[in-house]
């Protein structure tokens, strides 16, 4: 029972996580906002909502085999899938603006200055479609721990 609660504690902070830095990223990604210290921490905070996504990804895989309900019950829910599902379409949407930050931070860093406004708006696009489909884990989960999709 332990072990469930700490599981659950675990897989809530990352997802908590996830949202503080995804929402960091919406936000400081405005061209009126972006200046070369921005660019700098945009890759930052990118790389901390990477290791988040990890972390949720991994305490979710550890609930499923070590949790109450067990491997079984997990893996028959289609609801698992569509969480599943939905955590890899939010991973492929973040590979965009993640390249996009690297590269700006590169081209900073040999004096090429900021990206432009179209390019902003193209990350901030990406990052705010994650934005909107992230929710959807929670509340697939919720559903899920009330029974259905068995």
């Amino acid at each position: 029972m332990t072990l469930e609660a700490l599981l659950a504690y675990a897989h809530l902070i990352a997802l908590l996580t996830m949202v503080v830095f995804l929402a960091s990223e919406a936000a400081l990604c405005r061209a009126q906002w972006l200046n070369a210290a921005v660019v700098e921490r945009l890759g930052r905070v990118d790389m901390i909502y990477g290791l988040a996504a990890v972390a949720m990804l991994l305490t979710g895989l550890a609930r499923t085999w070590w949790g109450a309900k067990g491997l079984a019950w997990y893996w028959t829910n289609p609801l698992l899938h569509f969480k599943i599902t939905l955590f890899v379409v939010i991973g492929l949407l973040s590979i965009k603006p993640t390249l996009m930050f690297a590269r700006w931070r590169r081209e900073l860093r040999a004096g090429g200055g900021l990206p432009d406004e179209a390019q902003i708006r193209l990350a901030r696009k990406f990052v705010m479609i994650q934005a909107h489909l992230l929710p959807l884990i929670p509340l697939a989960a919720v559903f899920m721990a009330r029974g259905y999709g068995k």
